[in-house]
């Protein structure tokens, strides 16, 4: 299978804390240590160029509020964005739920800008939670109905989805939970890469 990504495209990886992997923000081309690096890093195709600018803590909202700064004034081909766990753990850790209607249309508005402003094509990374402790798990009531918010978007803008709360469902039946996120939440270095692995299988890569 050849790459979907043509040569000497744009990437830009846009998020909460998994893209942002600890990235350093005075550096414009600083990838962070997660996914989005392991990703850049094993891209056979070294013309394609690629920028992270996932932030951690960020909701749908925070995406929408520095889209035009963080997304649109950096013309990528292709913007790939995984978000929505905090939209959720906000209700938990405190008091501030964002609705799936909500969700929906923050999410639905900085997709709309991609393709309407930039005609670029687009990735959506499906949020997800692992079972790690009861509390994480209360987390499904919110997440779930979010998660299917985010693969009929990809469905009505024609992205490539990347269904990653299925795959660490599947990834737990063979290793524990914690081995793939100590909080259920952060990927551990194992966790990123399997993130990778699917990010590249899904436009073609492996």
């Amino acid at each position: 299978m050849s790459s979907l990504i043509e040569t000497g495209s744009l990437v830009l990886f846009q998020g909460d804390s998994i893209t942002d992997a600890g990235r350093d923000y005075r550096d414009p081309l600083s990838m962070g240590q997660g996914y989005a690096k392991m990703a850049a890093d094993g891209f056979a195709d070294r013309s394609v160029r690629f920028l992270n600018r996932g932030i951690s803590g960020n909701r749908t909202v925070d995406l929408q509020a520095r889209w035009e700064a963080d997304c649109l004034a950096l013309k990528p081909d292709w913007v790939s964005i995984m978000i929505g766990v905090n939209d959720t753990w906000r209700r938990y850790d405190g008091d501030d739920p964002t609705g799936c209607d909500a969700f929906t249309d923050s999410y639905r508005d900085i997709l709309t800008q991609v393709r309407n402003v930039l005609g670029a094509r687009l990735i959506i990374m499906e949020p997800f939670v692992l079972p790690v402790s009861p509390y994480i798990e209360s987390f499904r009531e919110d997440l779930d109905p979010k998660i299917e918010a985010s693969r009929a978007l990809a469905e009505e803008f024609g992205a490539v989805y990347i269904p990653l709360d299925a795959m660490f469902a599947q990834a737990c039946s063979i290793h524990k939970p914690t081995f793939w996120s100590e909080d259920g939440v952060h990927p551990t270095e194992a966790g990123h890469h399997l993130i990778a692995k699917a990010w590249m299988g899904a436009v073609g890569e492996l």
